[in-house]
């Protein structure tokens, strides 16, 4: 009976979508990307503040590193919080640091938000809430915890549907981990599996105080229109706030758009009056000697050479700011340059197919093979989903070779024993140029379910430093050092063997995961 409910439609359409007109790439300015910050914030950094990871755990030491020397905030959104003897090494780590701000003078100034999944992280009788619970009930004043529903889980579907399956209507999908002024951009989540074995994407953003704040200020926002956790473990909507599933939904989503649009207008605000200051003072400090030049500015930042573009995608919201960007991204790519795509669920939507299949540019898609397939192995019907996906990527080739386009469009499979695949975004190589000048990071995974149904968010890095260059392009490498290149040979083997019913039932299931 579980399966035929993964079939369950929404039950209304989302929110009317008001987009903004499609951008051309310009190549007049610092880089050919500015057209991005019509849409969103441009925050320009020193490349030396970026650093590329590589993995699991690395990713695992950051975080306890970074959590032990946070001294105003801690601010984790992820869709789940495991409850392994890792995930516990974590909470132990935030308890020690609340414990310590405790024994400042004064009032402690540390604040730790987390933002979770609300299905996801109540999924189970251990889970999410009650790994959190103990900080709530020691650190009241200091710990949030916002768990959001998806306000398309409502009425009967929201009784029907089971655990597990309830998650698949929509979802907190946003992975951010910010302490202090440090911010961690990944598609990982907070579970022993993305610390181990499960490989991943990851950028740290050091000393970097306005990316900071937005993504504080987003992660407020979304908490504002959650569930919050309490002490008892039960969950309350903050007062005045129209609530998720029992409430009105257009006043709800209503709500939370303006709240999410509030802080990207903001924040986009704030950074064109900076540009401007900053380019005023440039013009006045350029009448200067060049040897007082060099006194002068011996206190000032270096001039940025990167540039970073957060891209918000929440379509129950009506905010499509990742889709039009990613969009205009692909439609605008050169004859010559190449795009590596990598998602660890290859379910491309219709949109980003047909921008594949009909643009100019060269492609190297990385996906996961079965047996790296995050979901190889799992019990009922969520065993089949692997399958679904060879068969979707089978489709997809077979179209690559319809259009004698195999030369320029090539899927690559990530295959690496013993671990399992979730790397998601893009780096774009410009016509001529052996290093990529842009790549996008985050949650996002390019599918139906990305673009439609959960909220998502990464963001574009830009750069023209050929050292920052030079780690993105490792990056990529070593992902795709790691993948065997798909032929028509590849779908003969006996493990991409599709069972009919399969192959039926997928089409109708596929904007579900």
């Amino acid at each position: 009976r579980s399966s035929w409910l993964l079939l369950a439609p929404l039950l209304t359409p989302p929110v009317p979508v008001i987009t903004a007109p499609p951008c051309s790439l310009c190549p007049e300015g610092a880089h050919r990307f500015q057209w991005i910050r019509n849409l969103v914030p441009e925050f320009g950094i020193s490349s030396s503040h970026v650093k590329v990871l590589s993995s699991p755990a690395e990713f695992y030491e950051l975080l306890k590193v970074q959590i032990k020397t946070a001294k105003q905030r801690v601010v984790m959104a992820s869709l789940y919080l495991g409850t392994g003897l890792l995930e516990q090494e974590l909470v132990d780590c935030l308890e020690e640091t609340l414990e310590k701000s405790l024994q400042t003078e004064g009032s402690p100034n540390l604040r730790v938000s987390i933002l979770l999944d609300y299905t996801r992280g109540s999924r189970g009788r251990k889970n999410s809430r009650t790994m959190l619970i103990p900080l709530l009930q020691r650190f009241p004043e200091q710990v949030r915890v916002s768990l959001f529903h998806t306000p398309n889980l409502r009425g009967l579907l929201r009784l029907l549907i089971p655990e597990r399956f309830n998650e698949t209507i929509g979802l907190q999908h946003i992975k951010v981990y910010l302490f202090d002024d440090n911010v961690i951009l990944s598609g990982a989540n907070l579970s022993d599996l993305y610390f181990t074995n499960r490989q991943d994407r990851y950028v740290l953003l050091q000393d970097s105080p306005e990316i900071a704040d937005f993504f504080t200020e987003l992660v407020d926002a979304i908490g504002d229109v959650s569930l919050q956790l309490q002490q008892d473990d039960t969950v309350q909507m903050m007062e005045g706030m129209e609530h998720p599933y029992q409430g009105d939904k257009v006043v709800y989503c209503e709500t939370a758009n303006r709240r999410v649009m509030e802080v990207i207008n903001s924040a986009r605000t704030r950074q064109e009056l900076l540009h401007a200051k900053t380019f005023h003072s440039s013009q006045q400090g350029s009448s200067l000697l060049p040897q007082q030049g060099s006194q002068a500015s011996g206190g000032l930042k270096p001039e940025p050479d990167t540039w970073i573009y957060p891209l918000i995608q929440m379509k129950p919201f009506g905010i499509q700011i990742d889709e039009l960007v990613t969009e205009t991204l692909l439609t605008e790519a050169e004859r010559d340059a190449r795009i590596y795509l990598t998602t660890g669920y290859f379910n491309l939507t219709q949109a980003y197919m047909d921008l594949i299949l009909g643009t100019r540019a060269e492609y190297r898609i990385l996906l996961a093979s079965p047996e790296v397939n995050g979901f190889f192995g799992a019990k009922g019907v969520a065993g089949a989903i692997p399958a679904a996906y060879v068969y979707i990527e089978r489709q997809f080739y077979s179209e690559v070779c319809c259009l004698h386009q195999q030369e320029r469009v090539q899927l690559q499979e990530y295959s690496r024993a013993g671990w399992t695949f979730h790397a998601k975004g893009l780096w774009l190589y410009l016509a001529g140029s052996d290093l990529p000048c842009l790549t996008l990071i985050g949650s996002p995974n390019f599918g139906y379910r990305s673009v439609h149904r959960d909220l998502e968010a990464q963001v574009a890095i830009v750069t023209e430093n050929k050292a920052l260059q030079q780690q993105l392009h490792q990056e990529q490498e070593q992902l795709y050092l790691c993948s065997g290149v798909v032929s028509s040979s590849t779908f003969e083997q006996p493990n991409r063997y599709v069972k009919l019913w399969v192959k039926l039932v997928t089409p109708l299931i596929k904007n579900f995961f």
